[in-house]
């Protein structure tokens, strides 16, 4: 086998393998954000209270409902 196939086949592989693995981790990134979402109910309560703000469960659920919808249209445009 010549060294310049040699060389083709290398590289080749290399740049193969680099986008499997750049499209298999965005997989199971995305599988991950869902399964365990970034933020949850009592982070945000956590966080308005810091901002000063009294958080009222209409409000959390709101803003939840809106972050829940954001994320879905996201994904449903890829």
């Amino acid at each position: 086998m010549s060294t310049g196939i040699w060389i083709l086949i290398v590289v080749l592989a290399a740049i193969l393998g680099a986008v499997g693995g750049f499209f298999g981790a965005r997989k199971y990134l995305e599988n991950y954000l869902k399964d365990n979402p970034p933020i949850n109910e009592d982070q945000l309560r956590a966080m308005m209270l810091q901002m000063g703000q009294k958080p009222s469960q209409r409000k959390l659920n709101q803003m939840m409902n809106a972050m829940k919808s954001q994320s879905s249209t996201t994904s449903k445009k890829k």
